[in-house]
């Protein structure tokens, strides 16, 4: 196949296919993110082929000389960092061009950071639905989060360690404390998946974190509204006490008892 957009491991060098291998030997040139990176594999498998960077910064500079020598004949590989390129990695702007141009194009099934991190989450699988990194300005990730608030379908983000408390944060201000997990370094050695909620992640997260993350979050349908702030309402004018009714609610719908203490302190106060 001219063009084949190749999976890579995302941790463990062992997560590659035999047929991934194969089509690496075979190509004329590999075009991968960033040649230091994938020196590291190829020379593990013993893999010698020219490397060319093609990355998000130089894709579009990039692509008519690697269409010209496709339509030469050359057998070209896209790899990335690591994964599956062409989802939040380059790759997906040249296969677009190809078969805009009649060229045969190919994409390997193999390793990627979101199945596992769907399943590692023990949130409902079906239906998922990926949204990849949220936007890095504060407005136009707010109205993204808005507007998936009554999805029902789980939903996956890619976050980066820098970002995911601002990107939390905001999430939890426009869903409510809904379960989610943060799933960390899959495959290597400091995998984890921290399964709780929203606000007990942004905690989590303040006190440092590294590696590749993945935040898988549940959708509206698994009990994910506002119905619990009326029957916390109720239970306090009934008398009960502040205490209570966070324990009562947290075990009912999930919801942090800080973020139920502070609902109710704020209808007091209205």
């Amino acid at each position: 196949m001219p063009l084949t957009l190749v999976p890579t491991p995302i941790g463990n060098l062992e997560d590659i296919t035999l047929r991934a291998l194969r089509v690496l030997r075979e190509a004329d040139i590999i075009a991968c993110e960033d040649t230091r990176t994938s020196a590291i594999l190829l020379r593990h498998y013993e893999i010698q082929k020219p490397l060319t960077s093609f990355h998000l910064h130089n894709e579009n500079d990039k692509l008519p000389s690697l269409i010209a020598k496709l339509h030469e004949g050359a057998k070209i590989a896209v790899i990335s960092d690591a994964g599956t390129p062409g989802i939040s990695d380059p790759g997906w702007i040249l296969l677009r061009r190809a078969m805009d141009e009649g060229i045969d194009v190919d994409v390997l099934p193999g390793p990627n950071a979101l199945i596992p991190a769907v399943l590692l989450s023990g949130l409902k699988p079906q239906p998922f639905s990926f949204i990849g990194f949220p936007p890095e300005k504060h407005g136009e990730r707010v109205r993204l989060f808005e507007s998936l608030k009554n999805f029902p379908m789980t939903l996956c983000f890619y976050v980066s360690p820098h970002k995911a408390v601002k990107d939390i944060s905001d999430m939890l201000e426009v869903f409510g404390d809904r379960p989610a997990a943060l799933v960390r370094e899959i495959s290597k050695v400091y995998q984890e998946s921290f399964n709780a909620v929203l606000s007990e992640i942004t905690e989590r997260l303040k006190q440092g974190v590294k590696g590749e993350l993945v935040l898988v979050v549940s959708g509206c349908e698994e009990g994910i509204n506002d119905g619990w702030k009326s029957e916390a309402a109720a239970m306090l004018e009934d008398g009960m006490s502040m205490k209570d009714i966070a324990v009562k609610i947290e075990e009912k719908h999930k919801i942090s008892r800080n973020v139920i203490k502070k609902y109710l302190l704020e209808s007091q106060n209205t």
